[in-house]
Formats: C-alpha cells, structure tokens, sequence
C-alpha cells in the first residue's frame, strides 16, 4: 500500500469530472486500498479518487472513531428521497484547515459497487448521508466550497494561495 498525495484547493485537476470504473479488478483495489492508506493518514473520513489525481468514479469512507468501518463506493449514484435538508460543518482533505456549514438533503438512497464489483443499496442517515453526497461532489468536480457564499471561498482560495506559494 502507498500514501497518495492529495489535490489541494485551487488545483484545476479537482474540477474533472470522473468517469466510471468499468472493471473492477486487482488494479482498482489496489487503489481503493491506497486511498484508505492515504485517507487515514490524514486524517480523514472520506476520499475520492479525484481528489488523489486519478479520475475514476471511487469513493472510500469510513466514519466510524476506530477506523475500522470501511465502505467503498464505486460508480456510485445517489436519489433524494424528500426535500428536507440539514446542514453540517464540512472540511475536506482537499481544503486543509478550513470548514465551513453546508446544506445537502437528509434523506438519500445510494446505489454502488463494492470492492468486488457487486452492486448494493442503502439508505444511509446524519454524517454518513452527508459524507456520501460530499465524496460524490469531487466525482462530479465540486468542492464543499462551491456550496458557500464567493466570498468565503474567495477568503479560503486565497489563504490556500498564499501557503502553496509559502510551501514552494
């Protein structure tokens, strides 16, 4: 296994949109393994593939305190299921340092492939829900920032540009 290293906030490359894995074979879970390694070194509770430079529809998570609950999600697709919405405190390993309240949908169902490449359903609730939408956003070349006012993420754009510049 490898630790990856991760796009940071403005990078173009978080903007492409993620085309579908169409085998899953021991190359893709050897990635999907990779992210874990990379996502719990971080720390964090969720990664997409974008997020490591590698455009495939692959969602890793795990949101459970012990690390010990990883669930994968591959071409995944998400249904709202009413309109009620519920807001969080989002951060992202992609927007180091930085969180900021977002509103998604509460209730959602998710169909995906597991690391196997069978397919699965679920109706997840709360952090998980959330997680899920968020990690589907990167998929689609969104950023938990592309939900805040433009001035709060032309606060977080320029903060990020300024330590890039510092670190190089």
């Amino acid at each position: 296994m490898a630790k990856l290293d991760i796009l940071e906030f403005p990078d173009p490359r978080l903007r492409t949109l993620a085309k579908p894995v169409t085998d899953v074979n021991d190359e893709v879970r050897t990635l999907i393994d990779d992210m874990f390694e990379t996502m719990y070194a971080c720390p964090g509770i969720g990664l997409a593939a974008t997020q490591i430079n590698v455009h495939k529809r692959i969602v890793v998570i795990d949101i459970s305190e012990e690390q010990n609950q990883p669930m994968v999600f591959i071409n995944p697709t998400v249904d709202v299921l009413d309109q009620e919405t519920g807001s969080y405190d989002e951060g992202c390993l992609s927007v180091p340092g930085f969180y900021e309240s977002v509103e998604r949908p509460v209730h959602i169902r998710v169909k995906a492939l597991d690391r196997d490449g069978k397919s699965f359903e679920m109706v997840p609730d709360g952090l998980l829900a959330t997680c899920i939408q968020h990690e589907l956003d990167h998929l689609n070349g969104k950023l938990f920032v592309d939900h805040i006012s433009n001035l709060k993420r032309d606060r977080i754009r320029k903060k990020l540009e300024k330590q890039h510049r510092q670190q190089a």
